[in-house]
């Protein structure tokens, strides 16, 4: 077994979650290999996802997918030749009131990091996507208003990726187009595609997501990222 295998059986063992009486349902969701050079971050699995052990796999990979394809990537290519993990990688459960899932707390996202960090280290990705507040927070300000963020990237040059786990918003460089690089990273936020989320659904928030996509497509056509 290689480097990524042996971290992704870890993975799947793990339990320390469970053990520290946090409400979850055990069981690691992610997809890819070593070899990607896209990584998608979202923040925790549904129960769907947990069910069918595939990433954004009901009604928010729906909304998602129609994001990627707008900006190029087919969705059975995507998932094929990418890599997709979460800040937290098991079912969370459902929220209080049972509405909507439950948002991991600081102390999950602790125990969980680990594994994050070793999967973009061990994936070195060119493109990172951030999908949802919480994968968002992992390089953003947490109180940073998503209508500041979306439609941006902030592209870190090769020389700011000596430890490729690399979320110092200080290092990188804010950027609404392409730049033509030949080296470096992009790393792009994107809301949560969930359809308990209202703020894709207002017109200015989707000219913003339209500027996010349209900048994915330079992206990935710049640096042939198919």
């Amino acid at each position: 077994m290689n480097a990524i295998e042996n971290l992704q059986a870890e993975m799947r063992q793990c339990r320390l979650c469970a053990a520290a009486g946090h409400d979850i349902v055990p069981g690691a969701v992610f997809s890819g290999g070593a070899a990607a050079s896209v990584m998608l971050i979202g923040q925790a699995p549904g129960v769907t996802e947990v069910e069918a052990r595939r990433p954004f796999n009901a009604g928010s990979g729906r909304r998602l997918f129609q994001w990627l394809e707008a900006a190029g990537w087919e969705e059975a290519a995507f998932r094929r030749r990418h890599y997709m993990t979460a800040v937290t990688k098991c079912y969370p459960g459902k929220g209080s009131g049972g509405k909507g899932d439950r948002v991991p707390g600081a102390a999950e996202q602790a125990l969980c990091r680990p594994f994050l960090d070793r999967e973009i280290a061990l994936v070195q990705p060119r493109l990172m996507i951030l999908v949802g507040k919480l994968a968002i927070g992992l390089l953003f300000p947490r109180s940073a208003p998503l209508r500041d963020l979306i439609g941006r990237a902030v592209y870190f040059p090769p020389e700011s990726l000596s430890n490729p786990v690399q979320f110092d918003l200080a290092a990188g460089v804010s950027i609404s187009r392409f730049g033509g690089e030949s080296g470096g990273r992009y790393v792009l936020p994107l809301p949560h595609p969930s359809g308990a989320s209202l703020w894709p659904n207002k017109p200015a928030n989707r000219r913003l997501i339209d500027q996010a996509v349209a900048l994915l497509d330079e992206i990935r056509r710049g640096w042939d990222l198919n």
